[in-house]
């Protein structure tokens, strides 16, 4: 039975919430190979939109077609899929019911030299429409444009919450107020996981953080109280700490392309420090299918194993 006494829990985090919401929240807890542990492994499929087809699918030219990622995701056991508006409704008929839906809401291109801010690229009423347990939507914290990223986030999320559904949010720090290392300093990325959580996230979306230290202020902060950063465990351990005391479900992105053992070392990590789970996009799509499919099941097999 995947309600189990930890998915109960992790719905008690959101009393606040409108039981189709929270029924949504469970959907993606009870499905897949990860149904009923509290862990996730989703698969997200932006990379097209973000940076371009041949960057994103000319390793494995199948990827360029919607229908292989929803394949992949419900072959692998993904407790849910996450794709712009094109993709989801490339698909979201054919495969309707086998995989819970996350539409990504707004979305960039690589193609301007500008701050940080994607624009709106679908609706709540787009998620609705298309079946999705979830509304998906990137903030840049840091960027000079991010009162309107929070503002609009603040909607949406008002918006999806009466309307029954999910909210998941991508934390990534980035614009002119960061230094390239300071995007994933355990200081900022703890930083963006707090506003995440402060913003109404249901799920918080940030990327594995490094022991770098961004901010003097922040640095002391973490000295004084000996806040250990020596290992990615640990400073997955203070990110999760820092959504609420653990009362958020924070997953971790898969990053750039890597060999096999370097993705399954680094969920190993987040693993041990009691991370959710992890959004794994180009490791698994940018490998020949039967391997993608095979890279997931490992990854789930570690987030099962470590309880």
């Amino acid at each position: 039975m995947a309600f189990t006494d930890r998915v109960k829990e992790i719905l008690s985090w959101y009393s606040s919430d409108a039981p189709g919401t929270q029924a949504n929240i469970a959907r993606l807890l009870t499905h897949g190979t990860l149904a009923g542990t509290g862990k996730l492994v989703i698969l997200p499929v932006d990379q097209g939109f973000e940076h371009g087809p041949a960057r994103s699918f000319g390793p494995n030219p199948d990827a360029h077609d919607p229908h292989y990622h929803f394949r992949l995701a419900i072959d692998a056991g993904c407790n849910a899929y996450a794709a712009p508006l094109g993709f989801l409704e490339a698909g979201a008929d054919t495969f309707a019911g086998q995989v819970p839906l996350i539409l990504k809401l707004n979305n960039s291109d690589s193609l301007s030299n500008v701050e940080p801010c994607s624009a709106l690229t679908g609706s709540v009423d787009d998620a609705l429409r298309l079946g999705c347990s979830a509304i998906g939507y990137t903030i840049y914290p840091a960027s000079g444009e991010r009162n309107t990223m929070f503002e609009d986030l603040r909607d949406l999320t008002r918006e999806a919450k009466a309307k029954g559904l999910a909210v998941v949010v991508w934390s990534y720090p980035r614009g002119a107020g960061l230094s390239k290392d300071g995007e994933t300093a355990i200081d900022v990325v703890s930083y963006a996981a707090q506003i995440a959580a402060q913003l109404g996230a249901h799920f918080i979306k940030i990327k594995p953080p490094t022991a770098h230290l961004e901010q003097p202020e922040a640095k002391k902060a973490f000295e004084k109280a000996n806040i250990p950063i020596d290992t990615l465990a640990n400073r997955v351990r203070y990110c999760i700490q820092a959504a609420f005391g653990g009362r958020r479900i924070v997953i971790f992105s898969g990053g750039a392309a890597k060999g096999t053992e370097a993705v399954l070392e680094e969920i190993g990590q987040i693993a041990e420090g009691g991370g959710f789970g992890s959004i794994v996009g180009r490791n698994s799509f940018q490998r020949p299918r039967a391997e993608g499919v095979e890279l997931l099941r490992k990854i789930m097999t570690i987030y099962k194993d470590a309880g």
